[in-house]
């Protein structure tokens, strides 16, 4: 079977379809006015290549996989995986039913298909996830294997209209009840990385690989992290976590130090961000030092979640070349949302985010560069013997030297074709005296919120055709910028 995929079509081949079309419980987008010729010419570039995969179809039932939803089975549905690879490649399929199991690895060569009547329940015990050496919020570390991974392999594809349900509220409980034990120690900032908590999909240090079609649902922790890759397509994929309540950190895609990357046709409902970038944080994403670039996402429906397009926190490998377009939000807590810390280095630059449709959100535009700092800031409490500690706390604990190489830095983000309504605040700018958020273009962007909100440390903003109307009468303010000038006739 064959994958060609391109910016705008992808053509059908033997099997099955990698469709343009957004699944039907999707909410209908237009795009705001008619794209003109300023896309990049780069993004012409991302996605998959072209994938051959055999057709021969193994089914795990054959290897002694049980569809009760109770019988755990990791061991007969490797065993296909395995046997698929080893013959050459081909089709993983499962017989309609429910499917209980642990950490699965899917190898080069295999198409793993989850048909319309099939569901992959994830385990509840976290031993049934293998531990591995892994990334996990910008921090190099053994953690859990996510329940479906694709590691150091190429041309794989992940598809079908089944259902991936993570089961993840054991472990939203365990966060919580462990975060209630860590605070009050002085301990806010390394709870999330003890509270071992499995993502669904990883596809790490892999190149050429098609998601398509899932619907995913109770993430454990992130749902999707595509983590040191490139040439991957993330296509028409629906995610529902908040379903029986409200995971922490359930992110929808999270693009990570990885490159060449294509997301369309997607439709989140998280707890988390929704569609995010990120690049390692501190002084290990400073030693990584690998960028996130070159990176689409379309077409897409964001819902619940604390972010439409977010980038960062973790910026110290740097976040460049994005082009995001024809997105919807409803419910989303933040439009553009670029977070980093003042520890955390990097560059986030070139980012082009244009035929947005928002309302009943947060903050359009929300910018910091000293983030959530009880999360962002790692210090020790008395009574800790550092020789003791876990070698993810002492990563955590490392300075940054000098100190400067901390200083994240923002620049040249352009917002075109926009319109948000029903906001609480329009912008939410707060660059720093040691680094001015630099060359911000609206154009054609039309806000209208309770409160205009405020820029701090910013230069070089340009204004086109903007509009923004605020229930209480107030206007942008503006402190320590220049060249930040938001004229009498933008105010409805």
């Amino acid at each position: 079977m064959k994958y060609f995929p391109v910016l705008h079509l992808l053509l059908f081949t033997n099997f099955f379809i990698l469709s343009c079309s957004v699944k039907n419980n999707a909410l209908t987008q237009k795009p705001v006015l008619k794209q003109d010729t300023g896309i990049p010419t780069w993004t012409k570039k991302v996605g998959a290549k072209t994938v051959s995969l055999k057709s021969t179809v193994f089914y795990v039932n054959n290897y002694g996989a049980i569809a009760d939803g109770k019988t755990l089975n990791t061991v007969a549905i490797q065993k296909t995986i395995d046997a698929c690879a080893k013959n050459g490649g081909g089709i993983v399929a499962f017989q309609k039913g429910i499917y209980l199991t642990g950490s699965l690895f899917i190898k080069s060569g295999v198409h793993f298909k989850i048909d319309k009547e099939v569901e992959i329940r994830g385990s509840e015990d976290i031993k049934d996830y293998k531990t591995i050496d892994t990334r996990v919020a910008g921090i190099e570390m053994q953690w859990p294997a996510a329940l479906i991974n694709v590691r150091n392999q190429e041309n794989v594809v992940i598809d079908g209209e089944g259902t991936i349900n993570g089961q993840g509220k054991v472990f939203w409980d365990y966060y919580w009840n462990l975060r209630k034990e860590y605070e009050p120690k002085g301990l806010r900032w390394i709870v999330d990385y003890d509270a071992q908590r499995p993502r669904t999909i990883l596809i790490s240090d892999s190149k050429n690989i098609f998601l398509k079609g899932i619907n995913i649902q109770q993430a454990g922790f992130w749902t999707v992290q595509v983590l040191y890759s490139e040439y991957v397509t993330v296509d028409g994929i629906t995610i529902r976590n908040n379903i029986g309540g409200h995971g922490p950190s359930t992110d929808g895609i999270d693009i990570d130090s990885s490159k060449w990357i294509l997301v369309q046709n997607c439709d989140i409902d998280c707890n988390d961000d929704n569609f995010c970038l990120k690049a390692g944080r501190d002084w290990d994403g400073l030693r990584v030092n690998k960028p996130t670039e070159y990176v689409v996402i379309r077409d897409c429906v964001a819902r619940k979640g604390a972010g439409l397009l977010t980038l960062g926190s973790e910026t110290s490998g740097s976040i460049r070349h994005v082009y995001a377009s024809n997105i919807t939000g409803n419910g989303t807590k933040n439009g553009l949302n670029i977070k980093s810390a003042s520890n955390r280095g990097g560059t986030v630059e070139d980012v082009l985010m244009e035929n947005i449709q928002m309302e009943n959100c947060n903050t359009f535009i929300q910018i910091s560069m000293n983030w959530n700092p009880s999360y962002s800031y790692s210090k020790l409490p008395e009574g800790y013997n550092e020789k003791t500690l876990p070698a993810h706390w002492k990563k955590m604990l490392t300075p940054v030297e000098p100190a400067s190489k901390g200083i994240p830095h923002f620049r040249n983000i352009h917002l075109k074709n926009i319109h948000v309504k029903n906001i609480g605040t329009a912008i939410n700018v707060e660059g720093m005296e040691a680094s001015t958020i630099e060359n911000i273009t609206l154009d054609n962007v039309h806000i209208t919120a309770k409160t205009a909100g405020k820029i701090t440390f910013s230069s070089n903003w340009s204004l086109k055709n903007v509009t923004i109307k605020t229930d209480d009468g107030s206007k942008v303010k503006i402190e320590n910028s220049t060249n930040v000038n938001f004229p009498t006739s933008i105010w409805e």
